[in-house]
């Protein structure tokens, strides 16, 4: 009897191994067992460091209104943005993801660099949206305030001034927000610029086979974006696209809008005329917002395609069936289900909790959740720089550009991203999801209430784009970058 109760307890306990095993072995075991064939999970099994969930501050004393950072010996971060004037949501954004990173960090004491441990100092950097305050703001950032690191900004324009005085200074300029490819080829390539967003041509390409190779319904496609570097860019990335995932789809229309615009009518006019089975867009806030807002007024009921298709504030606005149906790429979202993982759960209950706490803007909705929009995102790239910084030890720029070029990166949610080294370009999967009713969201938000917003459609299926397939742009006149393959390689 004794020798079975032993074969039983031997049993269980191999059994409980086991489970335990299943529930608690980390993500990146877990994923490399069903690598997508072409995926950065593939490609890089070990990544060189990734999101410390495990020693995740309590963030129940965080309030971005309220935030107030710290001074003295610190490593000052310049966050650019629209503070004043219009599209000021965006400033607040990069704000949010910005401070709730540094407060966990500096919670946590800080990092250590040159020597002795230095908490992180953010300076809202308020370029209005224009290059001559820009370029004004940049030169004050670092001549008066000792910035070292410059984070931004939506804006190809913009983004432009901010590595040019970054790289005239020699401190590190942090791309997560401007998507045009212009901004690391040969012409404007500086050492000191890091593309921490994926680009317009891996937007463009992301779309086309998503369409071409994974959808295979839709074959016209009515492009309006506006009419700057980016929205041109974007959308001859996605003309280029479709020769290559999907030749046999026609482009029945094209046209580009000014900044800002207040009134689509005459463009969604044509698209009604027009042979059109989706409207493909770049634009970003407001002028997406407005653009899909007079879509349905005007009864214009094509599915709208686009990157920044995300806000829930707006999409609530038009319901439930007027947002039914749109599709957004996105650069966080992975595999359904959205929460695989216990940390993934307690992060994103702990935001939760904070957002019902915050005031106005940030009680909006478009902050309710951390990985529905680009708030994730953006802090997400924020915490690779702190790490990066880490890791070299030090706040000189020469020191950190040896360890983030070629570096690979794990987010909190699972994803690896890969700074390619040649011309610091952002190599990572990417998503496409359809929008669908709350009643149809569970199969992405996996965790109760079982639906990311009550009030609008929002993320069901999601097609993850293996990175293979939508590598980034490079520039072979970029000396750098000759003789190597699209990895860096």
């Amino acid at each position: 009897m004794k020798k079975v109760a032993g074969k039983r307890l031997v049993f269980l306990m191999c059994v409980f191994s086991l489970l335990c095993f299943t529930f608690f072995t980390p993500r990146s075991t877990i994923a490399a067992e069903k690598a997508i064939p072409g995926s950065m999970v593939e490609k890089v099994p070990k990544p060189n460091a990734a999101f410390d969930a495990a020693n995740h501050s309590d963030m129940s004393d965080f309030d971005p209104l309220k935030w107030v950072s710290p001074k003295g010996d610190t490593i000052k971060v310049a966050v650019f943005g629209p503070f004043s004037g219009t599209g000021q949501l965006n400033a607040e954004l990069y704000w949010m993801a910005m401070t709730w990173a540094a407060h966990d960090i500096n919670k946590r004491g800080g990092i250590f660099v040159d020597g002795k441990k230095k908490l992180i100092e953010v300076i809202k950097a308020d370029h209005q949206n224009k290059t001559d305050v820009c370029k004004k703001v940049a030169e004050r950032m670092v001549l008066q305030e000792k910035v070292k690191f410059f984070v931004g900004t939506n804006g190809s324009h913009l983004m432009k001034v901010m590595n040019t005085i970054a790289a005239q200074h020699k401190i590190i300029c942090m791309n997560f927000a401007s998507l045009s490819s212009e901004l690391q080829d040969a012409t404007n390539f500086t050492p000191y610029s890091f593309m921490t967003t994926y680009s317009a041509s891996v937007a463009g390409k992301s779309f086309a086979y998503y369409y071409g190779k994974l959808r295979k319904k839709e074959k016209k496609f009515y492009i309006l974006c506006q009419d700057y570097l980016y929205g041109r860019d974007m959308a001859g990335a996605f003309r280029k696209g479709l020769e290559e995932y999907y030749p046999e789809a026609q482009i029945v229309g094209e046209d580009f809008h000014k900044l800002f615009l207040t009134d689509y009518a005459p463009y969604l006019e044509k698209i009604r005329g027009s042979d059109a089975e989706v409207i493909y867009t770049s634009d970003w806030s407001p002028d997406c917002v407005n653009l899909i807002k007079q879509a349905n007024q005007l009864n214009v009921k094509l599915p709208f395609a686009g990157n920044y298709l995300n806000n829930p504030e707006t999409l609530a606005e038009i319901g439930i069936e007027g947002s039914l149906g749109l599709v957004n790429l996105s650069p966080i979202l992975v595999d359904n289900p959205q929460f695989k993982t216990p940390d993934e759960i307690k992060i994103s209950k702990m935001w939760n909790d904070q957002w019902k706490k915050w005031k106005q803007p940030y009680n909006s909705i478009i902050y309710e959740h951390y990985i529905s929009a680009y708030t994730a995102s953006w802090a997400q790239t924020a915490y690779w720089l702190f790490n990066v910084i880490e890791r070299a030890k030090t706040t000189n720029a020469d020191d950190i550009i040896k360890v983030w070029e070629g570096d690979t990166y794990r987010t909190s949610n699972g994803k690896i991203w890969k700074m390619r080294a040649c011309d610091h370009q952002l190599i990572q999967d990417m998503a496409v999801t359809e929008y669908v009713a709350p009643r149809d969201q569970k199969i992405s938000y996996n965790i109760p209430p079982y639906y990311w917003y009550k009030g609008t459609s929002w993320s069901g299926p999601v097609s993850v784009i293996p990175a293979a397939y939508v590598l980034p742009s490079m520039d072979p006149n970029l000396d750098r970058c000759k003789g190597k393959n699209g990895w860096g390689e």
